[in-house]
């Protein structure tokens, strides 16, 4: 359905340690594997780098690894799900330009709980990952 509609369907990868105990899909791995196995261009993995960096780490190895399988990234301080900033664990800049570099044409959505002002988080986000 999702192929005769257009409509690329995105499994979200999160974290079972800390928000989502039990959730099953979370490792890339185990994601990749359903993609694969769904065998479909319109099923994709919602890379969730904030869920990703608390179970494997490793995250822009994972992401070059694991790039034709991916439709779309959420950012998210690491820890707490806050702001992109000088307070977490992910260089953010990094990151980005990684992803860039590997051509991808998908959504990057900054998917965080602001503890400070949200459109001046939001802004320096944007900044800080456009690259």
């Amino acid at each position: 359905m999702a192929e005769d509609a257009g409509i690329t369907i995105c499994l979200e990868l999160l974290n079972s340690k800390v928000d989502h105990k039990d959730y099953q899909c979370d490792h890339t791995k185990w994601g990749v594997d359903v993609v694969k196995a769904v065998g479909s261009p319109r099923v994709k993995l919602l890379y969730d780098v904030y869920h990703m960096q608390i179970m494997e780490g490793d995250v822009i190895r994972t992401i070059r690894e694991n790039i034709q399988y991916i439709g779309h990234f959420h950012t998210g301080g690491v820890p707490g799900r806050h702001e992109l900033d000088e307070t977490q664990e992910l260089n953010w800049r990094t990151i980005a330009q990684a992803i860039a570099d590997l051509k991808f044409d998908g959504y990057f959505a900054h998917e965080f709980v602001p503890v400070k002002d949200p459109m001046t988080s939001l802004k320096q986000a944007i900044t800080l990952c456009t690259v």
